[in-house]
């Protein structure tokens, strides 16, 4: 398990703050973009939010970049992961970093701008009445812009597959632009999640519904990254084609297990 530090802020610094939202940026090699997408997203989210950037010990110093920007506004921190583990565990430290500083809203986002910060105040707006809000490419409405025809079909046809291996109706299970209530990644066992890379977006999911969690989707447009390489490959989606069904079977699993825990029901009189 890797090792985290984070920068800390100066208490006396950080505003009060109260029903929260925080946005996690996972980063790897996004010194080009980090600045700039930190400052966009927090024009756009409310003035008591947070940012947390989870960094995997960039080697191009985005982490040293992040903490420059943590030292000037008390509003964002900086999580220091010792080495790149995938996209899931650093999610899934960022969410814990998030709930223990007592997050009510949890939002997700690339760090590569081909998730437009414009948008976060939407996703924000339709938590008030849904469990996990999902920027969906693939609703009416949404669109992906900038991409080949080859990256639409492996992002496309991902999304349909889990959909029809899970049972689930909603389209864009592969989006990485979420807003989690509280109670969701409460609820969830975050110890139990078991997908590292593509698949961690499906299983997140996956979980909130099937522990009875609403989760609607809204149209976004999803273009290519700003700067830098693409972390997606081919490998990576083909790899969903096995992990999907075994998710399946493992959150079902764990539902029983989970069921078998609960005391028995009182008898009736």
């Amino acid at each position: 398990m890797a090792v985290t530090t984070v920068h800390k802020m100066d208490p006396m610094e950080s505003p009060a703050v109260a029903g929260t939202a925080w946005l996690v940026l996972p980063t790897y090699n996004e010194a080009a973009n980090i600045a700039a997408i930190v400052e966009a997203a927090r024009s756009n989210l409310p003035a008591n939010a947070r940012i947390l950037v989870v960094d995997d010990n960039s080697p191009d110093g985005t982490g040293r970049i992040a903490d420059e920007l943590a030292a000037a506004d008390p509003a964002i921190e900086v999580l220091h992961r010792a080495g790149k583990e995938g996209l899931g565990p650093a999610y899934i430290a960022g969410f814990r970093h998030a709930l223990a500083a007592g997050a009510d809203f949890v939002l997700e986002m690339d760090s590569d701008f081909s998730h437009d910060p414009a948008d976060l105040p939407r996703l924000l707006a339709a938590a008030e009445t849904a469990d996990l809000v999902i920027g969906s490419r693939y609703v009416t409405g949404g669109q992906v812009a900038e991409w080949s025809l080859l990256r639409r079909l492996i992002s496309r046809g991902g999304s349909l597959y889990a959909g029809l291996v899970l049972g689930v109706r909603q389209r864009d299970l592969t989006g990485g632009f979420k807003c989690f209530r509280r109670a969701v990644l409460e609820a969830i066992d975050l110890d139990a999640v078991g997908a590292k890379g593509y698949v961690f977006q499906v299983e997140m999911t996956y979980r909130a519904l099937s522990s009875g969690f609403t989760v609607r989707e809204i149209p976004i447009t999803f273009r290519d990254r700003r700067y830098g390489e693409s972390k997606m490959s081919a490998a990576i989606a083909l790899e969903a084609t096995w992990q999907v069904p075994l998710l399946r079977h493992r959150i079902a699993r764990d539902g029983s297990r989970a069921r078998r825990s609960l005391p028995a029901p009182a008898p009736r009189s």
